[in-house]
């Protein structure tokens, strides 16, 4: 018999080998192609071709044919033993000596649990001292309350060292009650601004980690070590926060022009660039009937009465011009 032979008995016995085995102790044998199962019991030991007559397969009783192959199973593991020893005698010099430089961190790695996730993010930060965020509707309004304690008491420590956050969410969390009641309870360097539209989630700490999402629902990211990634994620960041409207700890207020507010106004763009109420919704962090809602206000205000001519009316009022 061939190892081969034994690392598929129980594949064997499992397809009617097992039954027609059992047949062959009954009727004492079984002809020889009496089922194409029956080389492959030769080849177990199960069955043996008769001395008085080649075409007639006669059975190994069980108990010898058990012991034969538990015996080949230990041959076996015995040999995978010695062959593990032969390796540990190979490189037991090098272990000893110190065996060269040690391994490199990973540059990028993928953490696909939500848990290790947070174990991340929590050693990561354990002696940080700045940390960059950003937070979109979605990724803040759907997460777990607990979360939001667990990171709340991570942050208040970062700001305790002396540390600086920076956050930035869309201009639809502004009031946002829990987000409001979150800044109340944080003390120290920390700072949040809004914008219309910002990128996916994205967190930076110390501008040498970086972590974004892997997958649409979040459950999946990427753990980014690597320098030039990292810089250009934070640059990024930089440059929406220069370009957004402080929100805490100094709230500005957005300018209305003529009567159309600034989140009209980011939805304006959008219709003429012509984005469907969900794709709108979605990029300005907001539910499709709350978009519906200020594009009616919106197409009120402008006089239009279809959709065709609101798109030709905000190109008209000249709300979306560089200098409004």
């Amino acid at each position: 018999m061939t190892g081969n032979a034994h690392d598929d008995v129980l594949k064997v016995l499992g397809e009617g080998g097992l039954d027609l085995y059992a047949r062959a102790l009954q009727q004492g044998g079984i002809p020889a192609p009496a089922a194409p199962e029956a080389p492959r019991l030769v080849r177990l030991g199960l069955l043996n071709p008769a001395l008085d007559d080649p075409d007639r397969l006669e059975p190994v009783a069980p108990h010898i044919a058990l012991h034969r192959l538990l015996r080949a199973s230990a041959d076996r593991v015995a040999e995978e033993r010695r062959r593990e020893e032969r390796l540990v005698e190979a490189l037991q010099p090098l272990l000893q000596a110190g065996g060269g430089p040690e391994p490199a961190t990973a540059l990028i790695t993928l953490h696909s649990d939500k848990e290790r996730i947070g174990q991340v993010i929590d050693e990561v930060m354990a002696e940080a001292r700045e940390l960059l965020a950003v937070q979109p509707y979605n990724s803040y309004t759907s997460a777990d309350p607990a979360l939001h304690e667990a990171a709340l008491r991570r942050d208040q420590a970062l700001l305790d060292r002396g540390g600086r956050i920076r956050a930035l969410y869309q201009h639809t969390l502004r009031h946002a009650p829990r987000l409001a009641a979150r800044y109340e309870r944080l003390t120290g360097d920390v700072e949040a601004r809004t914008l219309d539209e910002i990128t996916e989630r994205l967190i930076v700490i110390d501008r040498t980690v970086a972590l974004v999402p892997a997958n649409a629902d979040r459950s999946s990211a990427l753990e980014v070590r690597h320098p030039a990634l990292v810089g250009y994620l934070a640059t990024t960041f930089d440059r929406l926060w220069r370009l957004a409207t402080p929100m805490y700890p100094q709230a500005v207020t957005q300018p209305t022009l003529n009567g159309v507010t600034p989140r009209q106004r980011a939805i304006a763009a959008l219709l003429v660039e012509g984005h469907t109420d969900a794709v709108i919704a979605d990029r300005l962090g907001m539910n499709v009937r709350t978009a519906r809602v200020h594009i009616a206000k919106l197409a009120a205000t402008l006089g239009s009465q279809s959709r065709a001519q609101l798109g030709y009316l905000i190109g008209r009022s000249g709300i979306l011009d560089p200098e409004a």
